[in-house]
């Protein structure tokens, strides 16, 4: 809806987890499978320089949707503030 960079990709596990918050011994494998696969992500959309990895946890935080995704951000330089 309002990309934060020219590349913005969701990265979505298929099971609930309702946030970071929610992350358990029993569902952290899914947690740990998506950081595998986000390299993987990046690479193939050429993403060489870097990117950055984001996930908002409570409503304080900006978490709008109540599932657990994460941001993949990249393809320029990204502010070195995090307002």
């Amino acid at each position: 809806i309002a990309p934060q960079a020219p590349t913005h990709i969701l990265v979505i596990p298929k099971a609930h987890i309702g946030s970071v918050a929610e992350v358990t011994t029993e569902n952290s494998a899914v947690v740990a499978h998506i950081f595998e696969v986000i390299p993987q992500i990046a690479k193939a959309e050429g993403l060489v320089n870097g990117y950055r990895v984001v996930t908002n946890c409570g409503a304080d935080s900006g978490q709008t949707v109540p599932h657990l995704h994460f941001h993949i951000l990249g393809g320029k330089a990204m502010d070195l503030k995090m307002a």
